[in-house]
């Protein structure tokens, strides 16, 4: 029989009869693959469909009315990562279907795998599709902590991973990852769209029907979006994003999609040579401590997800050596950094034309914050007066084009946050105001306008 086949966008999963050149989606460029989609061949039990054994043969479901529903209260498991069970909304959920996605080498393997050997008393069954299982093995001894519990899996057909959890019957399962595996009711090669497609089918069937937890580790494209066809985000219940820096330690694991919980949780992981360590107050740990006597240094009260977070931002104001003066930021964007220089240059007078102008976010932290922008101004003004800031002194608001300092959301946390790690002085902008601040040992200053903050820190 003649085999019949499709091409398929690997970028979007757009699907065409023909090859074309460019994608008519996503305009991507030779993205186009041929595909088998049907393959006529006799049926038995070597070629049997992996769905059976993921799904129940027979079993009907009937149409109800959603008064006849019986509510009951979601028993999560609560897990040791006291970080991810504040990403995850409060624990894993039964029958939950997580995606896990991030860079090559920034930890998601060591996450999960911490996580699996932590759990006592549970049967965790981890399949990886990219590493023996010496190698696994390694990672846990370096991780300092075994699990009789946890069984490893070096497997990458899907009707063999199914048969070994219809096997061992696991609590939970980590799939290490979906573009390794293939299924063998498909012709295609592994990683691409139809088979990453139908193996997340599987597995969420086969969660949703046994109740049990599975993380999935997806790889991510150069645009840093998870490979394969978007749906694949739209079919698990949880994307968590595992981000940071090859070259700091910090790693940050955000939300980008939670049925059960909040998409604005943020957890802080530090690694160390024995795994991932959590980090409990990263604000302590992103301001240092030799600060006082140097210039072009400014704290600023940020939030990161529904944490508050204390952070060092540093500015560096020289004069340029060339015609063309520098514009350099890191952690920060330089469009909105080129901003708050207009604002200064046209509202206060500052002449930063032939200025070579740096600024940094200490900790490799990527800050989208607004409230960020008052401390990056007066780091820039410290560092043009070459004057530092007083000691214990942070700052949060949001600077407007025509130099108004604007109010920003949960100032009552900033203030917390500052007052708990010691900060003597915060300057807030002046529209925040009906606070209880005599419930804080802080001493809390309202501003209208740079010029105003200017006159306090530098002129006093």
């Amino acid at each position: 029989m003649k085999l019949k086949t499709q091409y398929i966008c690997q970028s979007c999963g757009a699907v065409s009869a023909r090859w074309i050149g460019k994608c008519p989606s996503c305009e991507a460029w030779n993205s186009y693959v041929e595909e088998v989609i049907q393959q006529d061949i006799p049926t038995n039990k070597t070629t049997e469909k992996a769905v059976s054994l993921g799904s129940s043969e027979g079993k009907e479901n009937t149409a109800i009315g959603i008064l006849d529903v019986q509510s009951a209260d979601m028993v999560r498991l609560v897990t040791p990562d006291s970080e991810l069970n504040r990403v995850l909304g409060g624990g894993i959920v039964p029958g939950s279907v997580v995606l896990v996605g991030g860079e090559p080498g920034i930890g998601k393997s060591t996450l999960l795998l911490q996580l699996a050997v932590s759990l006592d008393q549970h049967r965790i069954l981890y399949v990886s599709g990219e590493e023996s299982a010496q190698q696994i093995k390694m990672r846990a001894d370096r991780i300092g902590i075994n699990n009789p519990d946890c069984l490893l899996l070096t497997e990458t057909n899907l009707y063999h991973i199914f048969k070994q959890l219809k096997t061992t019957q696991p609590q939970w399962c980590v799939i290490d990852s979906i573009q390794t595996l293939h299924s063998p009711t498909l012709e295609s090669t592994a990683g691409s769209v139809s088979q990453i497609r139908e193996c997340a089918a599987e597995l969420q069937r086969y969660a949703k029907e046994t109740n049990t937890p599975i993380f999935i580790i997806g790889h991510i494209t150069k645009e840093g979006s998870i490979a394969g066809p978007k749906v694949l985000e739209h079919m698990v219940d949880a994307v968590l994003q595992f981000e940071g820096e090859h070259h700091h330690a910090y790693r940050l694991l955000r939300t980008k999609k939670n049925r059960f919980g909040s998409t604005a949780e943020l957890g802080i992981y530090e690694m160390l040579q024995n795994g991932l360590r959590q980090v409990s107050n990263p604000s302590e740990l992103l301001i240092s401590e030799n600060t006082d006597e140097l210039s072009g240094i400014g704290i600023g009260a940020t939030i990161e997800g529904m944490r508050p977070l204390l952070i060092e931002t540093q500015a560096l104001v020289s004069r340029s050596a060339y015609g063309t003066p520098q514009r350099s930021a890191t952690g920060f964007d330089v469009r909105r950094m080129n901003m708050l220089l207009a604002v200064l240059e046209k509202r206060c007078g500052f002449r930063f034309g032939d200025k070579d102008v740096f600024v940094n976010i200490t900790g490799g932290l990527k800050v989208e914050d607004p409230a960020i922008d008052l401390a990056i101004v007066c780091a820039l003004l410290s560092s043009f007066d070459d004057v530092s800031i007083p000691p214990r002194t942070c700052f949060a608001g949001e600077i407007g084009l025509s130099g108004e300092v604007r109010s920003v959301n949960r100032i009552d946390q900033r203030i917390s946050e500052a007052d708990k790690l010691g900060f003597k002085t915060i300057f807030i902008p002046a529209n925040n105001k009906g606070l209880p601040t005599d419930k804080y040992n802080i001493n809390v200053v309202f501003i209208r306008t740079v010029e105003e903050i200017y006159a306090k820190l530098f002129k006093s």
